[in-house]
């Protein structure tokens, strides 16, 4: 009796999958390629093979029903909008910003004459730049400008190109690569993907890994991408790539050659303050719940917040110093010590490290 329970219970499972593949919008040859799986073991039913059979393509359609085949967002080509949204959330990169405005542009035109079914191939921008400079925002802040998902995929410290193109199905434990991964949490087929920092991958796999990232940026092979665990083409024809690196030395020829390289600035002390007045502090001041006008730093206390240890290419240090200001100043007020704060050469010393 158990035992028949048991088969009951194991067919409504099986049947349940099979539901949810016809219910699923997969491409034709993948569904008639799993279809013919299911069929297969809806044979084996009663086989002590089944349970691992049935796991295992359980796994697989989980993850090939959830990803973006058709669904793809809309883009928003509004010019005044794109700059509005860079300008919130940079200041300068004049250079960028307008890179992304002509691609912004040519989607418009192509959009108004109705060829939306062919494809633009969009400029794979490659952020260069030391540490600080804003490479990676730059990406979140051109997805927003479109009206795009966005997701990151870190570089640094990879080594192995399966952590890229997923593992075959045939090891116990596999998964998809990052992509498909990065392409699940989108939710779409035309997202912005951040290849960040990709001159860090480690020494013993940079070759093959340059290898797998020439196939994602070549558009002659990447509409139909190969995830290994998926084992199925995937169109990223329609993704925008960008890229980050601190230097493009250890980024193979034909990488670079798929890429359109731009230097990230270094800051100047008076770029700085700018970005610190207008952009860090209100934020910092935001995040802390201070009240505005409850925090006022002196114009001359600005070299000290811009430069405490010397100088900085980026604005990293200048984001810790503001944070650490507004931490002893939330801390003041809380204490009921003041009401509110004000950062002069006389107390500079009190808020700032020298």
């Amino acid at each position: 009796m158990d035992n028949v329970a048991g088969v009951s219970t194991i067919d409504k499972d099986l049947q349940a999958l099979i539901q949810k593949v016809k219910d699923a919008n997969l491409p034709p040859d993948l569904f008639a390629k799993i279809n013919e799986r299911l069929l297969q073991l809806e044979k084996i039913v009663s086989s002590p093979s089944f349970l691992p059979e049935f796991d295992s393509i359980e796994r697989y359609i989980n993850w090939v029903t959830v990803l973006p085949w058709n669904t793809k967002t809309k883009d928003v080509l509004d010019l005044t909008f794109a700059k509005k949204v860079m300008d919130q959330h940079h200041f300068g990169l004049t250079e960028i910003k307008d890179r992304v405005l002509e691609y912004i542009s040519v989607m418009k035109l192509k959009d108004q004459k109705g060829e939306t079914e062919e494809v633009y191939r969009a400029p794979i921008l490659c952020f260069v730049g030391l540490v600080g400079t804003g490479k990676t925002t730059i990406a979140y802040s051109i997805a927003e400008s479109l009206g795009r998902k966005v997701a990151r995929i870190p570089f640094g410290g990879m080594g192995d190109p399966l952590d890229l193109r997923g593992q075959s199905r045939m090891h116990p434990e596999a998964e998809p690569g990052k992509l498909i991964k990065a392409l699940r949490d989108c939710g779409s087929r035309n997202p912005v993907i951040l290849l960040d920092e990709i001159d860090r991958v480690t020494d013993q796999g940079r070759a093959s890994i340059m290898g797998v990232l020439v196939e994602l940026l070549d558009p002659k092979q990447n509409y139909a991408f190969m995830d290994y665990y998926i084992d199925f083409p995937f169109n990223l024809s329609e993704v925008l790539f960008i890229a980050t690196a601190n230097n493009t030395t250890n980024i193979a020829t034909a990488v670079m050659d798929r890429l359109e390289p731009l230097m990230m600035p270094s800051y100047t002390d008076l770029e700085k303050t700018t970005i610190g007045k207008s952009y860090v502090l209100p934020k910092a001041l935001k995040e802390a719940g201070i009240p505005d006008g409850a925090l006022v730093i002196e114009e001359a206390v600005w070299p000290n917040v811009v430069r405490p240890l010397g100088y900085d290419a980026g604005i990293r240090t200048l984001e810790r110093t503001i944070a650490g200001v507004v931490r002893k100043s939330a801390r003041q007020i809380v204490e009921g010590k003041q009401t509110s704060v004000k950062i002069s050469q006389a107390n500079v010393k009190e808020y700032i490290p020298q």
